[in-house]
């Protein structure tokens, strides 16, 4: 099986952006995680860009180059952006939303996923153990969907 991890706008800080929400794990220490757990359970590509319309490629190729489904944290872009949920519902890859910090407990503006409407589901809270959890449902949902 093969999963794309696509990290939106200032997740490339982690480490320094507010470790009191994101913690203190570098960016780098989040993809060699990711790509260590992927060992033996499936392929993965990460990906990160701060720009939307990246996002979307990203999002884009995931179709093109037959990954079987999608891990997404899109950062601020959550609140923001229909472009991403309509590149998530045109792919129609089973797409697992992903957040390191607890965004109900947030900020109002944070309480608001557009992109949500096109997941199976939502991991938020875990820190970047969430982006494990998020993987775990996502090939769990694949290997049902395929029987």
């Amino acid at each position: 099986m093969k999963i794309l991890v696509i990290n939106g706008p200032n997740l490339n800080m982690l480490g320094i952006r507010e470790p009191e929400h994101y913690g203190r794990e570098t960016y780098s220490d989040l993809e060699n995680k990711i790509k260590k757990y992927c060992e033996g359970k499936c392929e993965v590509a990460l990906k990160q860009s701060n720009h939307e319309g990246d996002l979307v490629d990203y999002i884009q190729g995931a179709y093109f180059d037959n990954y079987d489904g999608i891990v997404i944290n899109p950062g601020a872009y959550t609140h923001t952006s229909i472009a991403l949920l309509d590149a998530v519902k045109s792919v129609q890859k089973p797409t697992v939303e992903v957040h390191i910090s607890d965004v109900s407990s947030r900020e109002d503006f944070r309480q608001i996923s557009y992109i949500r409407a096109a997941c199976i589901s939502t991991v938020s809270g875990k820190g970047t153990d969430g982006y494990l959890l998020a993987i775990d449902h996502l090939l769990n949902h694949i290997q049902e969907d395929s029987k």
